[in-house]
């Protein structure tokens, strides 16, 4: 009907603004639980400091600068009036969070025990692990489906390359912290890659949980 075409635009428009506000918030909690655990670990149980507080505001002055994209990212609305869920935001947030924890302990490890790099070099090689896992994150928590299910945005996309590029390059040639070079650079794209697509299977496993609590509920209810 042409007189109401302004309002079911406006219902498809809220519900796309939902669903953008439900993915950032999923990715918040991830990122607040995956940094600000493995930073207070390290620091009480290892007596390490894996970043500088330049470091800090880099990843908050980067994370912040693509993040402000998400808000042109693509979303399929759903047909169905939303509701905001939150033990659904929490189950899928804790454990992308937690794990986000144990694979930057590993890289950890892997820094200390096996290349025995020093402490400056370490806390590069840990920037840029959080740096890169933080913004592949994004393309996990923005889609229910697996991250390819839908095309993000060409402006979020292009944020993402621009602040990662900056972060590695910084990295590689030590602007504000020690050189890390290329060949550690590309361990780390590499291993947040491999993390990336670890993440996705566990969302995709949280939601299916989550569906299936919620269909059981639904029949008990019938």
């Amino acid at each position: 009907v042409p007189g109401l075409s302004v309002i079911i635009d406006a219902i498809k428009e809220g519900r796309k603004t939902f669903q953008r506000m439900n993915s950032y918030a999923i990715y918040r909690i991830t990122e607040t639980i995956r940094v600000l655990f493995f930073m207070t670990l390290s620091i009480l149980v290892f007596n390490f400091y894996p970043v500088t507080a330049i470091m800090i505001v880099l990843l908050a002055v980067l994370n912040d600068g693509a993040l402000l994209s998400i808000a042109y990212d693509r979303v399929h609305y759903s047909d169905q009036p939303e509701t905001w869920e939150m033990p659904k935001v929490l189950g899928i947030a804790t454990p992308l969070g937690v794990l986000g924890v144990l694979e930057t302990f590993g890289l950890f490890y892997l820094a200390t025990s096996v290349f025995h790099l020093n402490h400056d070099v370490i806390q590069s090689l840990i920037y840029l692990k959080l740096s890169v896992s933080g913004h592949l994150t994004i393309f996990v928590t923005r889609t229910r489906g697996p991250f390819w299910s839908i095309r993000p945005a060409s402006v979020l996309l292009g944020a993402v390359i621009c602040t990662q590029l900056i972060a590695t390059l910084i990295t590689v040639y030590g602007i504000f912290m020690s050189p890390l070079g290329w060949s550690y650079a590309l361990l780390v794209w590499g291993y947040a890659l491999f993390w990336f697509l670890v993440e996705d299977r566990v969302k995709l496993g949280a939601y299916r949980i989550f569906d299936h609590l919620k269909a059981t509920q639904h029949n008990h209810k019938g």
